[in-house]
């Protein structure tokens, strides 16, 4: 087929697209006059400028959302400005947490520890110090940057024939648990960093558990498509369908048991949890519902601390989780494949939208050869996700003009279909950033509540590729993923720190297992190359691949905030017209972002200089986020 020419406002991924309020669907159109004066702008413009500056015709909305029925009390925006210090969470009262901490005089790790336990607490389905998570800090004062893995490891009784004879328990129930990690990564960090007491940062999701909150509208509508699991599940029956009523929109949520864990655990440290009665009686629930978690198993658990893994792309500095995520491998991977066309008018519009979505399934071909290094040699992948020449080569294997099956990508195993978790976003006042996904995997992990701790196991066994497990692309399971004790199973998740000349530029991270990359990757390129403002280059519709099924995945859905989103008409059909098969997705990732404006930094003296622009903090309107602002 041929090549289709630019339309109106064209840009790298296909701008505008459809983005209105009230559930209605429109063109947006503009004045002749008004499109010839872009065609003159955009001719007498530079390569790069063209590259850069052609989203004109874009939709830009910035409304304000007041959501005090559902969110506890907290009026707040989309969109907040500071001078002074951020975060964004995907739970306005916890993005509210976060900044009183920061108020306080707390550092941006002590906001850390805050905000993940309130999500923990409010969003059980997604996080909690029964899952764990990957979190990415930069010092302003240093410039370094590291990465905690606080990832959960299998059991010590774990094997990968484990599930040979049941793999239902690999995702439901005990068996599924890993051994959780949230709580020992928040606390390294906050030994290594942290300017207030332990014991203060969980006073706020103490109340939170014990005085109780407002069920908003995520988890309200997460408790009714887990109805059923719900009531299987003493734990879980316990909190949200107490007397056998489940909790609905607006009605106030209780977990006294999560309460007391949270006190002991403030009092006496993480101890309490990895070796003292909390523990005991975690491991003791676990293992009366079928998991083999023992108390050893806690005892032995080690937060991985080492240099964050970096990737520069057109003057960006992207700072991420080395493996076993593969999401900064995965982005690097599709940003040096996309810039491998260089700045050219065939980069923009509908065309762009194409070499991404191609891209990425060449990504997903390559990632599932990742796994723990602690366990697998891994390194020759690692150096070819980082390779502006191995991105090129691939780059020769897109065509403009069609799409390929599945199998013309290489792919040699099953993908990991990972699930859910949390994302938040945090920069203080010193300019210290932290970008933090944690998880329970599914919602409620693995469907088990501890009755006696209160905490929602995980179930990130699921995460693990097994060799007798049959998957529906009919690939064979990964090796380099395959379950061993202690290991650390392969994740999706994203949280990255952006740079601009040793500035910082930018926290981005989103939730929603494998959906995640991509979502990430469109964030970054509409805000930091494409201009858009933060708000928008959140909101904007996003296109997704799993290579397996070969099927373009786009946003087609009314969120929480009644706004609908939807891929434009023009970029369906041209994606059509390259062989691609589409089909509208009411759903998808759940992205924050914070990014500073670095209007005159330039003029900085001095290497050392931490400049101090405004922050701008963006929470995903597609879930009950809101940030904060000091």
């Amino acid at each position: 087929m041929g090549q289709r020419e630019l339309g109106h406002g064209a840009s790298l991924l296909g701008y505008p697209e459809t983005h209105n309020n009230n559930n209605k669907r429109s063109s947006w159109s503009r004045p002749h006059s008004i499109w010839a004066s872009l065609a003159l702008l955009l001719l007498a413009s530079t390569v790069v400028a063209l590259f850069v500056n052609s989203i004109f015709g874009q939709w830009r909305v910035e409304v304000e959302h007041k959501h005090n029925e559902n969110q506890g009390g907290v009026e707040a925006n989309d969109v907040v400005e500071s001078e002074h210090g951020v975060v964004a969470a995907d739970d306005g009262r916890c993005s509210e947490i976060g900044v009183s901490i920061l108020r306080d005089g707390g550092h941006a790790i002590d906001a850390t520890v805050a905000t993940a336990l309130c999500l923990g607490v409010v969003n059980p389905m997604s996080s909690g110090i029964g899952g764990g998570g990957f979190m990415v800090f930069r010092s302003s004062a240093t410039s370094k940057a590291e990465a905690y893995d606080m990832r959960e490891t299998a059991p010590s009784a774990a094997s990968k024939d484990m599930y040979a004879n049941d793999i239902n328990s690999k995702y439901h129930g005990a068996l599924s648990l890993g051994v959780p990690g949230e709580i020992a990564g928040l606390y390294e960090a906050w030994l290594r960093h942290g300017r207030l007491s332990w014991k203060a940062l969980f006073a706020p999701a103490i109340r939170l558990a014990r005085d109780g909150f407002i069920v908003a509208p995520y988890l309200s509508s997460t408790i009714n498509s887990s109805a059923t699991m719900i009531l299987d599940d003493p734990g879980l029956r316990q909190v949200f369908a107490p007397n056998g009523k489940f909790l609905k929109l607006g009605d106030t949520c209780y977990n006294i048991e999560l309460a007391r864990t949270l006190e002991a655990i403030a009092e006496q440290g993480p101890g309490a949890f990895y070796n003292g009665s909390v523990g005991e009686s975690f491991v003791k629930d676990v293992r009366k519902a079928g998991g083999i978690l023992t108390v050893e198993d806690l005892k032995n658990y080690k937060v991985n601390v080492i240099d964050a893994m970096a990737t520069d792309f057109m003057g960006y500095k992207i700072l991420g989780m080395p493996p076993p995520s593969s999401g900064t491998l995965g982005m690097s991977l599709v940003l040096h494949i996309l810039n491998s066309y260089g700045t050219s008018e065939e980069d923009t519009g509908s065309l762009g939208l194409h070499r991404l979505i191609e891209a990425t399934k060449h990504m997903f071909a390559i990632r599932m050869n990742l796994g723990d290094p602690n366990f697998v040699n891994i390194t020759a992948y690692v150096t070819d996700m980082l390779s502006p020449t191995f991105a090129k080569e691939l780059q020769k294997k897109i065509f403009d003009n069609t799409t390929f099956p599945p199998d013309y990508y290489m792919s040699r195993w099953s993908q990991l279909r990972d699930h859910g978790t949390s994302h938040f976003c945090i920069v203080d006042s010193d300019r210290n950033a932290v970008s933090m996904t944690t998880t329970v995997n599914y919602h409620f992990g693995g469907g088990v509540l501890s009755p006696s701790t209160g905490i929602v196991l995980n179930n990130e066994m699921g995460d693990f590729s097994i060799p007798t497990e049959i998957s529906s692309d009919d690939l064979p399971p990964a090796p380099a993923n395959f379950i061993e004790p202690n290991k650390r199973p392969l994740s999706s998740m994203t949280p990255v720190i952006i740079l601009k000349d040793n500035q910082l530029a930018g926290v981005i991270g989103g939730s929603g297992g494998m959906l995640i990359i991509p979502a990430v990757i469109q964030i970054f390129l509409n805000h930091f190359i494409l201009g858009m403002k933060p708000l928008a280059a959140v909101q904007h519709p996003r296109v997704y691949h799993k290579l397996i099924p070969n099927v373009v995945l786009y946003e087609n859905w009314t969120i929480m905030d009644g706004n609908h989103i939807e891929l434009s008409e023009d970029n369906k059909l041209f994606l059509l017209e390259r062989g691609h098969e589409l089909k509208g997705r009411p759903g998808g990732a759940i992205c924050q972002l914070i990014v500073q404006n670095l209007t005159n930094s330039s003029s900085m003296e001095g290497e050392n200089q931490v400049f101090h622009g405004t922050l701008i903090a963006v929470s995903d309107p597609r879930k009950d986020g809101r940030p904060a602002a000091l």
